[in-house]
C-alpha cells in the first residue's frame, strides 16, 4: 500500500504543480507607482481576468482613466484587475512621477494598480510587455493600448488605443474572459 501511495504521489505531484505555476506574464515583482513598494505580480494577480494597459498623463487617449476606473470598479468582485503602466515611450508622460499619481488619484479617481512609468515598445521593452506583445502578435502602437489577459495568464486579445472602456465588443470580451 505504501508503495503504491508513493508511486500515485509521483505521478499526480507534478500535475498539480504545474497547473499552480505561474503564468509566465506575471513572472514579475513590478514597483508601485510613486512608491517604493513592489508588487509580485504572480502572488498578487495569478487566477484573475487583467486588463494590461500602457497609459500616458498628456494625451488625448487620458480621458480613458475615468471609464477604466469604472469598469475596475465594476467588475473587481469578479476578480477583475485593470493594471496600468505609464509610459513615456510616445512623449507624453511627466517626467517625475509624483505628478502622474497626482492626475490618476485627484483629477481621474484612479484606484486600479498603477505602476512606475515602463518602455512598452521595441528593443528596450520591458519584459512584461514584450511577452504580452509576443503572445498577442501585438506591439503597443500608442499610449492606452490594452491587453486582456484570462485568468490563465494567456492573452486573449489586444486592443487599439482608440478602444473605449465602455465599447460594447470590448465589454463582451471581458465578460467572455471572466466566464471562463
Amino acid at each position: 500500500m505504501k508503495k503504491l501511495v508513493l508511486l500515485c504521489s509521483l505521478v499526480f505531484t507534478p500535475m498539480f504543480a504545474s497547473a499552480n505555476a505561474c503564468p509566465d506574464v506575471l513572472k514579475f515583482m513590478k514597483r508601485k507607482l510613486n512608491s517604493q513598494e513592489t508588487v509580485n505580480m504572480c502572488k498578487e494577480y495569478q487566477g484573475k481576468t487583467l486588463l494590461i494597459v500602457n497609459t500616458a498623463s498628456k494625451c488625448g487617449y487620458t480621458p480613458q482613466f475615468e471609464g477604466l476606473e469604472a469598469l475596475y470598479s465594476e467588475l473587481k468582485d469578479q476578480d477583475f484587475v485593470v493594471l496600468g503602466f505609464p509610459s513615456h515611450d510616445f512623449k507624453q508622460e511627466f517626467n517625475d512621477e509624483s505628478k502622474t499619481a497626482e492626475l490618476c488619484e485627484l483629477t481621474y479617481g484612479v484606484e486600479f494598480p498603477m505602476f512606475e512609468v515602463t518602455k512598452v515598445k521595441g528593443k528596450n521593452a520591458d519584459p512584461l510587455f514584450r511577452k504580452l506583445s509576443k503572445q498577442s502578435g501585438m506591439e503597443p502602437g500608442w499610449n492606452f493600448y490594452k491587453y486582456l489577459v484570462d485568468k490563465n495568464g494567456e492573452v486573449v486579445k489586444a486592443y487599439k488605443s482608440s478602444t473605449k472602456p465602455a465599447d460594447k465588443e470590448f465589454r463582451q470580451d471581458i465578460e467572455d474572459a471572466l466566464a471562463l
